[in-house]
């Protein structure tokens, strides 16, 4: 083990040229924690946020970017590994709540999983951030069944594809919106029935119209803003609205008499500043319910581009072109 690791740093609030490869000391890990020589890390739009200054990282985290990372453990609290069945050497995936950007990084112990048989290191780390978010917010507190609708806003999206392809595997009918012709055929191809793209068609008109004038069952809503007031519009009787971002603003006026007529419930969440045993939780439900279907093919990670973490910069320019399908991925 050497002194010090590689990281990508944020030198100052910004653009994305701020980012800056550089060194750090090596983290250790503590009680309950393990480290990971990284290989690959995870972009996310958080990552962006953070970077311009809008979302610091909870108190005691990193203050590098990054929330996932698969590589391998190189060493840890002996007894949290053998309760979790891991071992030093083995490959695993972490979510984390900072500190990803670097080819060491320390993890809790409860949010590893083993890397999915028959993935690689770059497939891995594009799996904690959209998987946990997704089946915390649409199987958790949206409690999406078989047999319901699902309509993903941005499915093309890292979490949008995540999410189309969980629900349908699960049997929900999934309905997604995306920005373009080309991001709506990604959707289907992933197993959407059908996408709409928003920035020509009415997704209220739409969705109403293939559901026969029922309405989705669960939003998953990465907007916010006036979108809250036309997801209301659209969502079938007992519908439930999850929020998980607010690019589109977080002010929202909306038709309380819709609420209360179809008994409709609006929620959201965040998951960063959750604590361990909560995120704990969500891993043990993936590794039950999610990595069976990963590992049998039924569903697949979406990694669009890879960069070397020395290239972070164009990485952050891709995310916030918003011209990728799925997953941004750095290399170590």
């Amino acid at each position: 083990m050497t002194a010090s690791m590689r990281a990508v740093e944020i030198a100052a609030f910004g653009p994305a040229e701020n980012l800056r490869l550089g060194e750090r000391p090596m983290p250790v890990p503590g009680e309950g924690e393990l480290l990971i020589r990284v290989s690959a890390s995870g972009v996310n739009r958080p990552d962006v946020i953070q970077r311009l200054g809008h979302y610091p990282p909870p108190p005691g985290a990193s203050d590098l970017p990054g929330l996932e990372v698969a590589g391998q453990i190189v060493r840890g609290d002996a007894a949290a590994m053998e309760q979790a069945g891991l071992r030093v050497g083995d490959r695993v995936c972490a979510l984390v709540a900072g500190g990803g950007y670097a080819d060491h990084c320390v993890a809790p112990v409860a949010q590893c999983l083993p890397v999915p048989d028959g993935l690689s290191d770059v497939e891995a780390a594009s799996l904690p951030e959209n998987y946990y978010t997704v089946w915390s917010n649409v199987f958790d507190r949206g409690r999406l069944a078989a047999g319901e609708t699902l309509l993903v806003q941005g499915g093309s999206s890292g979490i949008g594809v995540a999410a189309i392809q969980l629900a349908r595997a699960r049997g929900a009918t999934v309905l997604a919106t995306a920005g373009s012709d080309e991001k709506c055929a990604a959707c289907v191809r992933l197993g959407a029935a059908r996408a709409i793209n928003y920035k020509t068609q009415d997704f209220v008109a739409e969705v109403r119209s293939l559901t026969q004038g029922r309405g989705a069952d669960v939003i998953l809503d990465m907007v916010a803003g006036d979108y809250v007031a036309r997801e209301v519009q659209c969502l079938a009787e007992d519908g439930r609205l999850v929020i998980i971002a607010v690019q589109g603003g977080v002010q929202a006026e909306f038709n309380v008499g819709l609420v209360l007529r179809r008994r409709l419930t609006i929620t959201g969440s965040t998951l960063r500043v959750r604590p361990v045993a909560f995120k704990g939780a969500i891993a043990r439900a993936l590794r039950e319910h999610v990595w069976p279907l990963l590992e049998s093919g039924a569903i697949k990670p979406v990694v669009h581009a890879t960069f070397a973490a020395a290239d972070a910069a164009q990485a952050h320019a891709l995310m916030e072109s918003n011209r990728h399908i799925g997953k941004i991925v750095l290399t170590w």
